[in-house]
């Protein structure tokens, strides 16, 4: 999870530069792909030092939404959307794919990770879940 995360955060970090130029909206191409990089990035960090429901959760809100704007993009059209520019590439090439396949990785994990039952070391020693690992 927390390397299909990283790649996400690189790809969109690296490839930032190149949205500065989208028309539209009133936010920046290049600043949309650079919170990207760092909400994907401190979630990556999230699930890596506390590993709890809450934390995937992040990161699945992170990754999933990143794969389904790449998709709405690709194959839809829609122009400028509210704040955000058009952002239309229907265009396909090596780094999209990588970027697709880790947020496809870490939103599939991360809903593992909700939906899965506490490990053993997220219960409190009576086995009841402790309250750290819960929403």
């Amino acid at each position: 999870m927390a390397a299909g995360l990283a790649a996400d955060a690189v790809v969109h970090w690296v490839f930032a530069s190149d949205m500065a130029f989208v028309e539209g909206g009133s936010i920046a191409g290049d600043d949309l792909f650079r919170a990207q990089a760092i909400l994907a990035a401190i979630a990556a960090v999230l699930v890596v030092v506390w590993a709890r429901r809450w934390t995937y959760a992040v990161a699945f809100l992170v990754a999933a939404s990143a794969v389904g704007a790449l998709l709405l993009y690709y194959y839809v059209d829609v122009g400028p959307l509210g704040p955000l520019p058009q952002m239309y590439d229907p265009a396909w090439y090596t780094e999209k794919t990588i970027s697709l396949v880790g947020e496809g990785v870490a939103a599939l994990a991360a809903l593992a990770g909700m939906l899965l039952p506490a490990r053993s070391d997220d219960r409190s020693p009576s086995g009841a879940p402790d309250r750290a690992g819960a929403f």
